[in-house]
């Protein structure tokens, strides 16, 4: 699916409230996917929905999930159809009223079939983007998964051909009769920033951060765009 290209268009991804909030290109969902860390896959396990939040990455039109080859939500997930979204908070919306109370957010619901990746290379390949999206450069940086390491972890594949993105940013929007009372407005932005480094303390002396670590420090993930 091209970057230039809408977003497919379905009843499940029909907007049914807000719908002026609704981003309608694969651009927007690119977005939503490089900016965000955490998703979470739901999941029908014997009547009952399950929602796991995980890591993910992607290459091309493929979201990646991964997680035990022990567990139970990402074995049943194989072969079934799924819905995984990811949801970024840009900030929290005060308003005059309680009842117009909002946030500022980009979020992204995806659904599809989701398929257990059984071929090593392609594997290989989603662990990399997975590890590279969390933290950039570490694949080529750590020691990469023996056999028994890649026994244990499954690995899900999720197509990107159906998706909905949503998303809301600016003031509150009050009644008419409200914005004489006197009460304050206004958003307190939000986003995620990393720290200073930790070194593991069991750390062999000397050896310094690295500088695809170190870069991090200080650095906002996932800010919205300037308006």
């Amino acid at each position: 699916m091209s970057a230039d290209l809408p977003l497919s268009s379905t009843e499940r991804t029909t907007l049914r409230r807000h719908r002026d909030r609704g981003r309608t290109e694969r651009a927007d969902l690119d977005a939503v996917l490089e900016a965000g860390l955490v998703c979470h896959l739901g999941v029908v396990i014997d009547g009952t929905p399950v929602v796991l939040p995980t890591g993910y990455g992607r290459i091309g039109d493929t979201l990646y999930l991964h997680g035990s080859s022990a567990n139970q939500s990402i074995l049943a997930a194989a072969g079934r159809p799924v819905c995984v979204t990811i949801t970024l908070l840009d900030g929290l919306v005060c308003a005059r009223a309680v009842f117009n109370h909002s946030m500022n957010y980009r979020s992204a619901v995806i659904f599809g079939a989701a398929r257990m990746v059984t071929d090593e290379d392609e594997k290989l390949a989603a662990l990399r983007a997975i590890t590279n999206h969390l933290v950039p450069d570490r694949w080529e940086h750590a020691r990469t998964p023996t056999r028994k390491e890649l026994a244990a972890t499954a690995v899900l594949a999720v197509p990107l051909a159906e998706a909905s993105v949503k998303a809301r940013s600016g003031a509150p929007k009050d009644e008419p009769e409200d914005y004489e009372s006197g009460a304050w407005a206004g958003v307190l932005p939000a986003a995620l920033s990393f720290g200073r480094a930790e070194p593991d303390p069991a750390l062999t002396p000397g050896i310094e951060v690295p500088e695809h670590i170190s870069a991090l420090a200080g650095q906002v993930r996932g800010a919205p765009p300037l308006p």
